[in-house]
């Protein structure tokens, strides 16, 4: 077996032992689900008269679903014992606002807890007065313990263990938390106000959806048009973000800097958006598989999407192995880019589909908003209990215009930087598109055919017939190349 075959194939049953331990399975369980898969893979080397050493490769890597299973029970073990919180009493405390603020008709702040407590706590609070990334806040309230089991998990995997709701509060001090996203996040708040200054109230709003993915002035009515529509992954950050800043910054400096110079600096910019957008999983998916085409190319290496895509998911759960099944966002994310690798050329070849994108790009994005779509169907059925059938035309229609609008959305918060006027003469091109793309989202948020209901059976079912779907295409491919 190649080595980055093998590679490919250990992160592959790490990341099932790391699932299997998130099930709360027994470690003793769980290795005994590794060694029958060893010994099964040899059972097939040994009876295959081929001996095919690709079953003796996969005999040795099951083992490593033990590992992946013990990292993750040691990681959770680590974690639990850093925390002290005191729960279900009225304190006094104080803690650090550690991430950016989600605002609306309330504000929600992580909050990191001093000393002589210890950990992270979700708070409520009203809208005003309004706090800040590192503010430095004391409370009076009560710590309560997450509920049900399902929301406790779903803070857990960001380190969060307690909820205090609209505590009394007050403000000590400012900028106790790092410089560097301090200074990010404002640079955000800065874009998104210039956007405001240049736009309406809803295209601003939906221009910083897509561009940096803040959505605290959407509207509940504009949140439920996008639910019904199917268009609510367009202000989930993507990989389109990561690649035009890369291509850009590479481009730019590539002009007068040395191509490592270029590269480095691409990578820091890189590494410097993720964190003004919230580091959100779909973003760091996309830069690490960003920077892994970056190094790639640096280095004169063939770049392989599969290989990226098991790279990008190891590290993040190596940071975070609660987030394989407790991070939505993380799941889809990924999802929808295996389904547009594995599953776009599946379906191009079933419709005999000509290789060229089309006019305006239109088949390039149907395959690509279809596969990926269809990807994530079951996750969005069985969390939401909504899955837009009407959607696939929507996003379509949409997609076409989308990457120019996000292209000239950065154009306008640079340009507010140096000449307002500048701005405004963009926004007037920008505000075509934003409206048009609104226009879209209103249309088949009232025409939506939606799916409702699926239980865990029916989505392994599903997923059973999209990969046999799959595989029939790619082996009528390679029976015809032999032929």
């Amino acid at each position: 077996m190649a080595v980055y075959n093998a590679a490919f194939w250990a992160i592959a049953f790490f990341l099932i032992g790391v699932f299997f331990a998130s099930l709360n399975l027994n470690f003793l369980i769980i290795a005994g689900i590794a060694v029958f898969s060893a010994i099964l893979f040899l059972f097939l080397y040994f009876s295959n008269s081929k001996t095919k050493l690709s079953f003796l490769w996969l005999a040795g890597l099951s083992m490593v679903i033990i590992l992946g299973s013990f990292y993750y029970f040691y990681w959770d073990s680590q974690q639990i014992k850093t925390i002290n919180i005191i729960f279900n009493e009225k304190m006094s405390f104080s803690g650090v606002i550690i991430d950016y603020p989600e605002r609306g008709s309330q504000q929600k702040l992580i909050i990191e807890l001093q000393s002589p407590l210890n950990g992270r706590i979700l708070s409520k609070l009203k809208p005003y007065p309004s706090f800040d990334y590192g503010d430095l806040i004391r409370f009076e309230g009560i710590v309560e313990k997450p509920f049900p089991s399902d929301y406790a998990d779903y803070l857990a995997k960001d380190g969060i263990f307690g909820i205090v709701d609209f505590p009394k509060t007050e403000l000590i001090a400012g900028n106790k938390a790092s410089k560097i996203k301090s200074n990010l996040f404002k640079l955000k708040e800065k874009i998104v106000i210039s956007f405001q200054k240049v736009l309406s109230v809803q295209k601003a709003a939906f221009l910083a959806g897509i561009t940096l993915g803040e959505r605290a002035e959407f509207s509940k009515e504009f949140k439920e048009k996008m639910s019904k529509s199917g268009t609510t992954h367009l202000v989930a950050l993507s990989g389109y973000n990561i690649t035009i800043i890369g291509i850009a910054i590479s481009a730019f400096f590539g002009w007068f800097l040395s191509r490592r110079w270029a590269f480095w600096l691409s990578i820091t910019a890189i590494i410097g958006f993720v964190l003004m957008t919230g580091a959100e999983a779909s973003v760091v998916r996309a830069a690490i598989m960003g920077g892994v085409a970056l190094l790639a190319k640096e280095i004169g290496r063939i770049y392989s999407m599969r290989n990226a895509v098991a790279v990008a998911a190891f590290l993040m759960i190596l940071f975070n192995p609660k987030i394989l099944r407790f991070d939505l966002g993380f799941q889809l994310s990924f999802l929808a880019l295996l389904g547009i690798i594995y599953l776009s050329p599946a379906i191009q070849r079933f419709f005999k589909m000509k290789e060229e994108k089309g006019f305006l790009g239109w088949r390039g994005n149907f395959l690509t908003t279809t596969s990926a779509q269809l990807a994530v169907a079951p996750l969005l059925i069985i969390n939401f209990h909504q899955f837009s059938i009407t959607s696939l035309l929507a996003n379509v229609l949409i997609l076409e215009a989308i990457p120019l609008t996000m292209f000239l959305g950065f154009l306008i918060g640079a340009a507010s930087f140096l000449f307002m006027p500048m701005a405004m003469v963009l926004s007037w091109f920008t505000g075509l598109f934003l409206a048009y793309e609104l226009t879209i989202i209103d249309i088949f948020s009232k025409f939506s055919l939606s799916i409702a209901e699926m239980g865990v059976f029916g989505a392994v079912i599903y997923y059973l017939t999209i990969a046999a779907f799959i595989f029939y295409n790619n082996r009528k491919i390679s029976v015809k190349n032999k032929v």
